[in-house]
């Protein structure tokens, strides 16, 4: 089952204590849904429970009876009022008259928490989020420009920033970034996948700052392996062609230090000789060079 089908399932188990919220609830489903005109109200989802929730909520607070019919193979479930007497009935009840471009009308919010039993409901009829383990993004597909427009301003007065595009004629209102996203799942409810989403993230992060360490640290290796060959090499070349006394004491005596610890690093290097850093580096690079001056 993906993320996105396991919020909408959290959503579906959600009791609304205030009957407000439930209609609201309601509300959402059927605006953002398939079609809300006098000419029909229909929606249609890939989930049963969403279908069961849509017929059993209208009955309940419109006093309106539906079916749900089901694809040949099962897949889709879609539910469809087409009776004009109903539609009206139900447009009626949410104060909508079946003119001009189609808008939420807030007045079917009663309380602080109406709102978010709404954008759960419109979450369920036409929300989608990816799975954080591929990608964060959450879109509402809607059919009416002025609708998306409509929910961004409602999205906006919850602190939330979406944006807006096209795709195929449907306008998208989307959200981008993982806290945007935990933040729509918590206002509509989702608390369970919110949290599922966070711990994902966590473990991403900690992941890249594996995979940077490690690469940092075979970067290190890679390095070391490169200086300490070059090093050995100069020093084989003085002691094939000069020997190892034609170097002054301290070079010498670095010369033999490195010839004793091959894979040692700088920074080991050091702490063997009791020198610095930067002057064992020094020395190595002197023998380097001095080498590079002897022809064979």
């Amino acid at each position: 089952m993906s993320f996105s089908q396991n919020v909408k399932n959290e959503l579906l188990q959600i009791e609304y204590e205030n009957i407000c919220c439930e209609r609201a609830l309601l509300y959402g489903l059927l605006i953002f849904g398939k079609s809300f005109s006098s000419y029909g109200i229909s929606m249609q989802t890939e989930n049963e429970g969403i279908a069961e929730l849509y017929k059993s909520l209208i009955r309940k607070h419109c006093n309106v009876r539906c079916n749900i019919n089901v694809s040949p193979k099962g897949r889709s479930f879609s539910v469809m009022i087409e009776e004009k007497s109903d539609c009206d009935k139900i447009l009626g009840a949410f104060g909508h008259a079946d003119t001009g471009s189609l808008k939420i009308n807030h007045s079917n919010f009663d309380c602080a928490d109406c709102v978010h039993a709404f954008l759960a409901g419109v979450f369920l009829s036409c929300g989608t989020v990816s799975d954080p383990e591929k990608d964060y993004h959450l879109e509402f597909t809607v059919p009416y420009m002025n609708l998306s427009k409509s929910l961004i301003t409602l999205l906006e007065e919850t602190e939330l920033a979406p944006k807006l595009s096209n795709r195929k004629g449907y306008n998208i209102v989307y959200f981008k970034g993982s806290e945007a996203i935990e933040d729509s799942l918590y206002l509509m409810g989702a608390s369970s996948a919110m949290f599922e989403m966070m711990n994902v993230e966590i473990v991403k992060d900690f992941r890249n700052k594996a995979n940077r360490t490690a690469n940092c640290e075979t970067a290190n290796i890679e390095k070391t392996v490169k200086a300490s060959y070059e090093h050995m090499a100069a020093i084989q070349k003085i002691e094939d062609t000069k020997g190892l006394d034609f170097l002054k004491n301290d070079l010498k005596e670095m010369a033999v230090l490195r010839l004793d610890n091959p894979e040692a690093s700088l920074s080991e290097l050091s702490k063997l000789s009791g020198m610095s850093r930067s002057g064992v580096n020094h020395r190595l690079k002197k023998i380097v060079e001095i080498a590079n001056t002897i022809h064979d």
